[in-house]
């Protein structure tokens, strides 16, 4: 049991700072991806949603496309084909210097934000669609204005039918984190499970380690999202 505790010591001796920055790591990226990936759901739900056929067809070729390849693959061609032309053509354009280059953390945000985003525009538009369209209606016949329809009608009543779809994607994106170890030196958890196992040859310790941590992160989350649904559930069965 010394020899483990000595294992996660904190400094050059141990891996237990490692561990804390892989974690927080982890953390961070999934909080920032998954506040894009809201903002790519809203735009593509909005698309789908929208009366006007090119957007409709533009968020369905969206969500078509990058669920049906492997996210690793969408992340892997916007990362190194996406990022990098549009490096170029800033570059050939004179509107950046000859250093230019994209931050690859960001790169790595946006790419795993535009994946779980197509996801999360079948969530949205399905809890659009969930609102019964008369209360809309009743709201526009009294003359209530479009910003405040959304806010006091439509989002209180989207999220209560939105939150478990969210929730999901929420705990997948924690996991889907570790995928971006493969696009540069980002020490993230699992990354970092790896580094530490295959330093010491603890595979056992080290990976059981990872996944407790992992574990932890989603019980948490659960506890969160069930007592967010919770809220949002008041007065309803």
């Amino acid at each position: 049991m010394d020899s483990y505790w000595h294992l996660l010591a904190w400094g050059a001796e141990g891996w237990g700072d490692e561990f804390a920055w892989g974690l927080l790591m982890t953390l961070q990226v999934s909080v920032v991806a998954y506040i894009v990936a809201i903002i790519f759901g809203s735009l593509g739900a909005a698309g789908k949603l929208s009366r006007h056929r090119h957007f409709r067809l533009l968020a369905e070729l969206y969500t078509t496309v990058v669920r049906s390849l492997p996210e690793l693959l969408v992340i892997l061609l916007l990362y190194f084909s996406v990022a990098s032309g549009a490096e170029r053509l800033l570059k050939s354009m004179g509107l950046v210097d000859s250093g230019f280059q994209f931050s690859p953390f960001w790169a790595a945000i946006v790419a795993l934000a535009f994946v779980s985003g197509a996801f999360m525009t079948e969530v949205l538009r399905s809890a659009y669609l969930a609102v019964p369209p008369g209360q809309i209606e009743a709201a526009v016949s009294i003359g209530m204005r479009p910003r405040k329809i959304l806010t006091r009608v439509v989002l209180p009543q989207m999220m209560r039918h939105a939150v478990p779809g969210m929730g999901n994607l929420w705990l997948s994106i924690t996991k889907e984190s570790a995928i971006i170890s493969v696009l540069g030196s980002f020490s993230e958890l699992l990354y970092t499970g790896y580094r530490a196992a295959a330093g010491t040859k603890q595979y056992i310790f080290f990976y059981g380690l990872t996944a407790l941590l992992f574990l932890l992160i989603t019980l948490v989350s659960v506890l969160i999202i069930s007592r967010i649904e919770k809220q949002l559930n008041r007065g309803h069965r």
